[in-house]
Formats: structure tokens, sequence, C-alpha cells
């Protein structure tokens, strides 16, 4: 009888679990996914700025535009967990402090080719020079994390 009921209560538990994951996977379909989205922005900003923070840590900081992901990213987070609460919150603030996030990064991109480019041998030494530069693909995290906030404020809100 015991094991019994622990497959009872193991099918129960999967099928909660299956119309959870077909809700979700309903409101993905049909666009409505700005809750869900905007806690996603928020958690992604913060991991990635704790990764950008210990990178350019260990570069010392060396040029002052290296502190700018961190001063960003507060707003985003923040803006991102009230986008879960509220919907005025992420159809105002989250898309606007998502684009500054994004525009951020692409200032990444540039600064970090120009890093790779001020090397010895600068592009002409790719080989050598992108893996031991700075990571080129690094600040296009955050252009994608901004862009995750800036496309939660396009969708429908799940129910």
């Amino acid at each position: 009888m015991g094991a019994n009921r622990r497959t009872t209560s193991h099918h129960e538990f999967m099928g909660e679990a299956g119309h959870l994951i077909d809700d979700l996977v309903r409101d993905v379909e049909h666009g409505r996914f700005e809750r869900s989205l905007s806690g996603l922005t928020a958690v992604a900003a913060a991991v990635t700025t704790a990764e950008v923070y210990f990178e350019h840590y260990r570069a010392s900081f060396g040029n002052k535009w290296m502190w700018t992901p961190i001063i960003v990213t507060p707003p985003v987070m923040v803006a991102g967990v009230a986008g879960v609460f509220s919907r005025r919150w992420a159809k105002t603030a989250l898309p606007l402090t998502a684009l500054v996030y994004t525009a951020n990064g692409l200032l990444g991109e540039f600064f970090h080719a120009r890093g790779v480019a001020r090397r010895p041998g600068g592009w002409g030494l790719a080989s050598y020079n992108v893996p031991m530069g700075p990571p080129i693909m690094a600040p296009g995290l955050m252009t994608l994390v901004g862009g995750m906030g800036i496309l939660a404020a396009l969708l429908r809100r799940e129910d």
C-alpha cells in the first residue's frame, strides 16, 4: 500500500508540474511573458554585473569607463523586480533602464575591440590578442540582458 501511495503522489505531482509547464508554454506562445521576463532581466543583470565587476576589478578598473556597467545595473534591477509586480513599471521604467543597460553593453563592445586593437600587433595578431585581451563577447551579454528588459515591455502580462 505504501508503494501505491508514493506512485499516486508522484503522478499527482507530475500532473501539476505538467499543468504549470503547459501554462508557461501557452503564455509564451501568446506573448504573455512580461512578468517573468522582467524578473529574469533583474536576475540576469545582477549575475552579469557580478562577473563584470570581478573582471574589471582584476584589471584594476584601469579605465574610468569600467565603472559604468556597475553604475547602470541597480536601476535595471529595481525596474525588473518592480516590473514583476507592476505593469506600469514594466512598461515605463524597465524599457528605459534596459535601453541604458543595452547602450552600455554596446559601448563596452567598442572599448573591448579598441583594447584588442591597442595590443602589440592589434587585430593583425587576432589569434593571440583576442584570447589574451579584453573579452570581445562579454559586453554582448549586457546587450542581450538589456534586450530582454526591452522585450519584456513589448509583451503582454501573464494572467
